[in-house]
């Protein structure tokens, strides 16, 4: 007798009890995890993540199902575990696009998480853009903050959007961006990411996160991460909001090939292997100088090399 048929499909969510895998038949499957599953020898909270493909079978008399088999990952991002500071928690794998929701108030997204999620992304060869969203609450002051960290963050080599989710201001120019693509949204609670997907299509529903009036912070409201079909054959990831972005599996060396504008440089430094601090011949520390690349970008580089220096 054979046992029962294996079948491939997409992981959709996942609650930490279940996980839900849309199989090629268009039906949802909720999921357990057979065994435990060692990915390349990372360590990891969540083996399987969203974004997986798998292959599982259906429990008999059941309609649930069994995953026994992960399929080859074009890529991963991954973010520190909360509580276990060794281990990493996968947020999504085989990803075509990473964005990253930036609110320059209620909350504030600091430029500091900004870079941590773009190198992040880079050094998992994920591209990545930033979207500013609730241009509907900004006044002339913000604008002009925001027009700033437009010309620093595209000069560093990432497209940047503005929109309002809640009036609407250019989602249909996101919308675009989305089609035929598995996309990434991440960023703090509160700063709009299930409004926008709301926005771009009317019919999903995740929830939507309150402001906390005590610190002008988001609320955690996303628990798990989930995936959204949407119109043009296009997937939205909503995560759960990230109030860190903590760097893990990083080597040294990594680092400064993890910001574009630098790493165009270094074959200017007198050094092959020049990390940009303390070298003579240094051609980012002449481009900073120069004003050729933003003070606040290396700022972030320099803190990002020191939390490194610190777990090493």
């Amino acid at each position: 007798m054979t046992g029962p048929k294996a079948l491939e499909g997409l992981v959709e969510k996942s609650t930490g009890s279940w996980i839900y895998v849309r199989s090629h038949d268009g039906k949802r499957y909720p999921c357990k995890v057979k065994g435990r599953f060692r990915i390349q020898g990372i360590r990891t909270t969540n083996p399987v993540a969203i974004g997986d493909h798998v292959e599982f079978t259906l429990l008999p008399g059941e309609e649930e199902g069994m995953i026994h088999r992960i399929l080859p990952r074009d890529n991963y991002i991954i973010r520190k575990a909360t509580k276990l500071s060794r281990e990493a928690h996968i947020i999504a794998a085989n990803l075509d696009h990473a964005y990253l929701i930036v609110t320059l108030a209620n909350p504030r997204t600091s430029t500091g998480f900004i870079d941590r999620f773009l190198v992040t992304a880079t050094g998992y060869f994920i591209p990545s853009s930033l979207i500013f969203n609730k241009l509907d609450i900004y006044g002339p002051q913000e604008l002009r903050q925001m027009e700033k960290l437009f010309d620093i963050y595209r000069q560093a080599g990432y497209p940047c959007y503005a929109v309002s989710a809640l009036r609407g201001d250019h989602v249909e120019k996101i919308s675009e961006l989305l089609k035929g693509k598995v996309n990434l949204f991440a960023g703090h609670s509160g700063s709009g990411k299930s409004e926008l997907i709301k926005a771009i299509d009317p019919r999903l529903n995740p929830r939507t996160g309150k402001i906390s009036e005590t610190h002008r912070k988001g609320m955690h409201t996303t628990t798990f991460a989930e995936m959204y079909r949407i119109p043009g054959d296009g997937y939205i990831i909503d995560t759960p909001g990230i109030k860190e972005f903590g760097l893990v599996h990083f080597e040294l060396s990594e680092i400064p090939r993890c910001f574009p504008e630098m790493d165009r440089l270094l074959p200017l430094c007198q050094y092959s292997n020049c990390t940009h601090v303390h070298e003579p011949g240094c051609a980012v520390k002449k481009g900073v100088e120069a004003g050729e690349i933003s003070e606040i970008r290396y700022n972030s580089y320099l803190s990002i090399l020191n939390d490194r220096n610190k777990r090493s």
